[in-house]
């Protein structure tokens, strides 16, 4: 495995289910640290390793992510599943991706508390610090392919800052927005050559306003339903639907949504919630698994399992919806004259907004002395010189977080 980007990427080759599941199922059981780690494990792992897309268009993916609602890391891994191997494949990837964290808070949820001691509290706080080394080497590898020259490089720089002094999803996304109309004008050369590098997904502008049509619909019925029908999974899933609509940037973000929906109800206590956002840091996959681990206190044991499945698949369904329905356009998008310009200056805004996240909320969160600064470096030049799988970096940074807890 190397970690410099591939030169040639074969982002049209068919692929398998099969194939795709057990690729995400390997990001399911070792992504820890959050949506920006995330983007670090896919790009090592499907970018660089297996070349299912080059860096660019994977840069691409990431920057249309970013502007719909919902949890930006899925959406990217359920867009690199459909591309390799259609409906299946993108199903496949959304399913290996997120049930492990899920299975895991699920059982949390039942009474599995595993993460209240010492060892514990140690084994988080270096899965915490490995995602600084996971997201420094995403930053150093996309810097290398989308930020090649000053014109560049200066964009990206300019993200940062304003990713930093605006923050939230409104810096990030204004850092995009203005990132691409710098490359309108800085970033002009070779802009016929942007239809030929262009994705396409196998979706139609008849399913794409299709999903949009649903995705409309439900956040107008449910609510409807819930008041009428007075059922627990009818207000399971009205609830957790609505909070993945309505959050963009995803992850943390969506946090202050599930409460006001969930401890007002009486579905959790203000300390489970809180135990449950713990045990959610301490799993690999995305946060918005979160909502299963609430979805199973809506109703009696007996029907937990049930209700955490709803409040799964209801959370992720809006992003999903907005993402399939936005695909076929986004295709006819990257094939006007201009777009390749665009897009290399909303790429190089890319690389920004992931310089600008190491450093907060990851550096800064998991960084708090000089011995967590070490271990974060070994794990990095473990990644970066020695080539080790990302798997195998994880567990040294808990093995690393365990003995620095004790010391």
């Amino acid at each position: 495995m190397t970690t410099s980007a591939p030169e040639q990427a074969s982002p049209r080759s068919a692929g398998t289910v099969r194939e795709v599941f057990l690729a995400f199922l390997k990001l399911g059981v070792t992504s820890f640290g959050g949506p920006i780690a995330h983007l670090g494990y896919f790009r090592d792992e499907l970018v660089v390793r297996r070349r299912w897309v080059s860096e660019k268009n994977y840069a691409d993916l990431v920057a249309l992510c970013q502007f719909l609602p919902g949890p930006a890391s899925s959406q990217v891994g359920f867009a690199l599943g459909l591309l390799r191997a259609g409906a299946g494949g993108a199903l496949a990837a959304w399913a290996a991706f997120t049930l492990p964290s899920a299975i895991l808070l699920v059982g949390f949820a039942f009474g599995a508390s595993l993460f209240d001691n010492p060892v514990a509290d140690g084994i988080l706080s270096g899965l915490k610090i490995v995602a600084v080394a996971i997201v420094a080497q995403a930053v150093m590898g996309m810097a290398r392919a989308l930020t090649p020259d000053a014109r560049r490089a200066s964009i990206a720089v300019g993200a940062v800052l304003l990713a930093l002094l605006v923050g939230g999803t409104v810096g990030q996304v204004s850092a995009i927005v203005l990132g691409a109309l710098a490359g309108l004008f800085l970033c002009r050369e070779a802009v016929g050559t942007a239809a030929a590098d262009a994705l396409r997904f196998p979706v139609s502008k008849r399913a794409g306003i299709t999903a949009l049509s649903v995705f409309a619909a439900l956040l107008i019925a449910l609510p409807i339903a819930a008041t009428l029908l007075h059922s627990t999974a009818v207000d399971v899933a009205d609830a957790f639907y609505r909070a993945g609509a309505l959050v963009f940037g995803g992850g943390h973000v969506v946090l202050p949504l599930l409460q006001a929906e969930v401890v007002p109800a009486g579905w959790v206590t203000p300390d489970q919630f809180l135990a449950g956002y713990g045990a959610a840091q301490a799993v690999p996959g995305p946060l918005f698994t979160f909502a299963a681990y609430l979805g199973a206190f809506a109703a009696p044991v007996a029907l937990g399992l049930v209700t955490a499945a709803i409040a799964l698949v209801a959370i992720f369904l809006p992003g999903m919806l907005l993402l399939v329905g936005m695909l076929p356009f986004w295709a006819h998008f990257r094939a006007m004259p201009r777009a390749g310009a665009l897009m290399r200056g909303a790429n190089a805004a890319v690389v920004g907004i992931l310089a600008a996240a190491l450093y907060d909320p990851v550096f800064v969160t998991a960084i708090v002395g000089p011995a967590e600064f070490g271990l974060a470096l070994v794990c990095f030049v473990l990644l970066v010189a020695w080539r080790m799988a990302p798997w195998i970096v994880v567990l040294v940074a808990a093995a690393g977080g365990v003995v620095i807890g004790l010391l």
